[in-house]
């Protein structure tokens, strides 16, 4: 039996996405939650637990993208057609996010509040349009003759427009279980109040984003509730329902590091429905990964740099939040 190279590139490729969702979205979360962190203090100290790591998690955005290039030229095409305004508009979000990170720590204080807008725009808007280009590929791009036939602005819809507002919540909570684990204090204080409506607003967008998705495609519905897949499947909603209990728990109790461990959980859950709504096809409505991959000879021969370079970002990326663990004080600093 041959290796299923479609399949791996498939895994790596979902694996690289999973990553940055779980690892960039904390600290684009921070950004949306600056402003309800008044105090400049407080603000310092916030964007300090991520100075030193927030730009080695976007690693993963990059090999995400440079895999489906490698692998599934065809999904890149698409995608990058039919969405490249929300792209475009995503990294215009990001670069405005990298450069307040800069800027702001050199700022002088009669200065340092544009950086801060810079960096809660940039990170708003960087949020929304992931979650946008989100929702535009899960509700399907058509495929014509090898290329996308349809317009510029067809992403503007009810249900990517609901993703994006998703996402923002979802990485707020991310942010706020960060700052709970990584500070203390009044900050922290703020950050466990703050963090109870934003799961509940989440679920409430989980909730909403698992009906609407079978309800607007048939084949998705079948999936999910379909004997035996719906005992195979149920797994994934009862383990939200359980993840939001034990978060609900812990903020009770005051413990700083579950309700962090627990938004990954829930991020991760949510990333899983996703995929097994779309299983096998990397392009939805109907191409599968086998139809979308690359020859064998470019897949082999990128896998063997896949293999090797993963392993490094892995490891470089553990060393760094382990040489940054603990808390952040008022006095840390980024220089």
């Amino acid at each position: 039996m041959g290796i299923d190279l479609p399949l791996i590139w498939a895994l790596i490729i979902g694996f690289g996405v999973m990553m940055y969702v779980l690892m960039d979205g904390f600290d684009l979360g921070i950004g949306i939650l600056y402003p309800f962190i008044p105090d400049r203090h407080h603000r310092d100290v916030a964007m300090n637990t991520v100075a030193p790591v927030w730009d080695g998690n976007e690693t993963w955005l990059v090999l995400g993208g440079a895999g489906l290039l490698a692998a599934f030229p065809l999904v890149y095409s698409v995608v990058l057609t039919a969405l490249y305004l929300p792209l475009i508009f995503m990294l215009l979000g990001l670069i405005f996010r990298g450069i307040a990170f800069e800027f702001r720590f050199k700022a002088r204080d009669h200065e340092r509040h544009i950086w801060d807008k810079a960096f809660i725009g940039g990170s708003f808007t960087a949020t929304f349009f992931q979650g946008v280009v989100l929702g535009a590929y899960v509700s399907g791009l058509p495929v014509e003759n090898g290329a996308y036939p349809g317009g510029p602005l067809d992403w503007i819809a009810p249900f990517p427009l609901f993703t994006g507002v998703a996402l923002v919540f979802a990485y707020a909570l991310l942010g706020s279980t960060w700052l709970i684990m990584k500070t203390e204090g009044e900050l922290q204080f703020r950050m466990f109040h703050l963090t109870r409506p934003l799961m509940w607003i989440l679920l409430a967008a989980i909730a909403v984003i698992s009906l609407w998705t079978p309800l607007r495609d048939p084949v998705i519905a079948e999936r999910w509730f379909s004997f035996p897949n719906i005992v195979w499947f149920s797994p994934v909603p009862l383990l939200v329902v359980g993840a939001a209990l034990l978060m609900q728990r812990a903020l009770a109790r005051g413990r700083p590091v579950a309700p962090f461990l627990l938004a990954l959980l829930l991020m991760f859950l949510g990333y899983a429905g996703l995929a097994i709504s779309g299983w096998p096809n990397i392009l939805p409505p109907d191409i599968s990964i086998w139809e979308a991959a690359a020859p064998p000879q470019s897949l082999g021969f990128a896998l063997v740099g896949a293999l090797l370079i993963i392993p490094f970002i892995l490891m470089y990326t553990a060393f760094a939040y382990y040489v940054f663990r603990g808390k952040v004080r008022p006095g840390d600093g980024y220089h």
